[in-house]
């Protein structure tokens, strides 16, 4: 049965290896990570944490989008 600490540690894989990934492409979202709130729920019925990708500044956004279109030739 899965817990909440499981989906934690989960959702904490995933945003490591998004940062991973980005990282690679020299894309940095400064606020990725686990959204905290998402984590307030208790029990097997709360929700699953959710990624906040956060923030980002003009250049970063554009700097994402072409690597997004590059990906997509």
């Amino acid at each position: 049965m899965e817990t909440s600490l499981d989906r934690l540690r989960a959702a904490q894989q995933v945003v490591d290896q998004l940062k991973s990934e980005l990282d690679a492409v020299d894309v940095v979202l400064p606020s990725l990570g686990v959204d905290p709130l998402t984590l307030a729920g208790s029990g097997p019925e709360s929700p699953y944490p959710l990624v906040d990708l956060g923030r980002c500044n003009i250049d970063t956004a554009l700097r994402l989008a072409a690597v997004l279109s590059e990906g997509r030739r």
